[in-house]
């Protein structure tokens, strides 16, 4: 399609505006987290690392951190396995309901994310309340794992579409047995897919706060939680600040790397 100057300098000028509504607001939060000023007035009256020093010694931002990172781990697990073995028998099978089972392993990454935590804090009650197990990282891996499901599950079923199994038809025929064909065929095709989907798996989950309110217990506090807690503190905006800031880098890693991974061939990069 030929577009004529002014039209391709308007989507132009379009595009660095909607850039900058996302990302201005973040190069700020990394500006104010070396801000001297604890009031952050602007522009900054210097520039220093001693909030970044007190973060560092910040016993509740660490344990937020650890935290996270377990929580974030157990979650990915759980949505690697799930998610894959649900693509799997989507993908390559035909059975009644196919269809339905797709949409409801899509639909939790639609829904508004204080309903999903209202039902599963309801769940947890009434399911495990009565079995002893309260509320604590088990509950929130739980519930992370119901949305990070959706993307690795829309990664695998978006290489297998690609992955013609004429390959390991092939391989069945040479005489590898079910193991050696997943090893050495299918596998090696979908693990581009496998690392891409389970970045933004943790993703998702080191960065959730809403259903994290409604399924942890009182000794629970991710990073996300744990910045929203201390936010109204006047002592502790400059540290919440660079625990913001720390966040934001953190969650462009995964998200970066998923991006490279899910744009690469058919046979994967890796």
């Amino acid at each position: 399609m030929i577009l004529s100057r002014r039209t391709r300098i308007a989507l132009r000028a379009a595009m660095v505006a909607g850039l900058a509504v996302v990302y201005l607001p973040l190069l700020l939060v990394l500006l104010n987290s070396l801000n001297r000023d604890r009031s952050f007035a602007w522009p900054p009256a210097g520039l220093t690392t001693q909030w970044w020093v007190r973060a560092w010694q910040s016993e509740g931002a660490r344990s937020a951190v650890l935290t996270s990172l377990q929580a974030g781990a157990g979650a990915t697990l759980v949505a690697l396995v799930l998610g894959t073995m649900t693509a799997f028998a989507v993908q390559r099978h035909r059975f009644f309901g196919r269809q339905t089972v797709s949409f409801l392993v899509i639909l939790p990454i639609a829904l508004p994310g204080i309903v999903t935590g209202i039902a599963l804090n309801a769940a947890f009650r009434t399911v495990l309340g009565p079995a002893g197990i309260g509320f604590g990282l088990l509950t929130v891996v739980i519930g992370h794992a119901t949305f990070c499901i959706v993307v690795v599950f829309n990664n695998v079923v978006a290489r297998l579409r690609r992955t013609f199994p004429s390959a390991e038809e092939a391989s069945a025929d040479l005489g590898a047995h079910t193991f050696q064909t997943f090893r050495y065929v299918t596998f090696p095709a979908v693990r581009s897919a496998l690392l891409a989907g389970g970045l933004l798996a943790f993703a998702l989950s080191f960065d959730e706060i809403v259903v994290t309110t409604f399924t942890a217990g009182p000794g629970v506090q991710t990073l996300p939680v744990w910045i929203y807690a201390n936010l109204a503190r006047p002592n502790q905006a400059p540290v919440v600040n660079v625990v913001a800031a720390v966040l934001v880098l953190l969650s462009v890693v995964p998200v970066y790397l998923a991006q490279r991974l899910s744009a690469d061939s058919p046979g994967g990069r890796l």
